[in-house]
């Protein structure tokens, strides 16, 4: 990555910088950045980090963060309690706990049929899909080899991005939300159903 001097920065491109960043609905790439900028793209990454760094050590109540591929301004997480008061209740509907579930398996186990996804869960997940669809947070990315060519789901940018992620290589280990061998030895022991013997 070529070093950038401040000497180097023109003042007007971190304001323009800014100025993207601030009306920009979705992250935006670099790759797109330096288009519009007329900067190279290694300078305008360089850019982004030193304002991310700025903004924290000047602690304002926004950030600069890397999501779903592209930079994007938000408001910090520790602040959330007076967002959310801001937002009004009800303005958007909440997610159902059956589809957190289905949105779960589908990034884990991408690209996966509803078939499969119901194998897992145990019910159809038809109407949830079609949810989960309809906010976008998952799509048709390719169809099964198999017979009838199942359409096969994988999650999307804006999951990414509504997750605050870059990748899903950033997704915590889902060892981390199974239990070990001995949690579900104890488990199974304590529901096991012991016949009684002593009836005749």
């Amino acid at each position: 990555m070529a070093k950038v001097t401040n000497q180097e920065i023109d003042p007007e491109v971190v304001k323009a910088l800014e100025a993207i960043l601030l009306v920009a609905v979705e992250p935006v790439t670099t790759k797109l950045l330096a288009q519009v900028l007329e900067q190279p793209a290694s300078v305008v990454e360089v850019l982004c980090n030193r304002l991310a760094a700025t903004y924290d050590a000047a602690e304002h109540g926004f950030q600069l963060v890397k999501v779903a591929g592209g930079f994007r301004l938000q408001s910090r997480p520790e602040l959330s309690a007076y967002v959310e008061k801001f937002i009004l209740d009800g303005q958007q509907s909440r997610i159902s706990s059956a589809a957190l579930e289905t949105l779960a398996i589908v990034a884990y186990k991408q690209p996966i049929s509803r078939v499969q996804i119901s194998a897992i869960r145990g019910v159809d997940p038809e109407s949830v899909l079609r949810t989960l669809q309809a906010r976008g947070y998952i799509c048709e990315v390719a169809r099964d080899d198999g017979p009838g060519l199942a359409v096969m789901y994988g999650t999307t940018p804006l999951f990414l991005e509504r997750l605050g992620i870059n990748s899903l290589e950033d997704l915590p280990p889902i060892s981390d939300f199974v239990p070990d061998a001995g949690v579900v030895e104890a488990l199974e022991a304590g529901l096991r159903v012991v016949p009684d013997t002593t009836t005749t």
